[in-house]
């Protein structure tokens, strides 16, 4: 990803990604904190996600930066993991077919 990018080609990459993560798996490449490269087979989809307990309590939302951490379901790991927009270098899909 870009690090010239706006501010909103930020919030547009991250609707674009979350939204795409909500309908597919997808297998990220990004830079961890270490500087170490990581592949995460991840998704947002919700027959994919474990049972959680809801909290009421709502948080606060921030402003979308580069440095926005995105949660998503690890489906290697089978946890909850996070990664920040900017350490993005690829982003790929998985095709499925329909169940018959």
């Amino acid at each position: 990803m870009n690090s010239e990018w706006t501010a909103e080609e930020w919030i547009e990459f991250s609707q674009w990604l979350t939204d795409m993560l909500k309908i597919s798996i997808i297998t990220l490449t990004f830079t961890k904190k270490d500087g170490t490269e990581r592949v995460m087979r991840c998704t947002l989809q919700p027959d994919l996600l474990p049972e959680v307990e809801h909290k009421t309590e709502l948080k606060e939302s921030k402003p979308v930066t580069q440095e926005t951490a995105i949660p998503v379901y690890d489906l290697d790991n089978n946890g909850w993991r996070s990664f920040t927009l900017n350490s993005v270098k690829r982003v790929g899909f998985e095709l499925t077919t329909p169940e018959t």
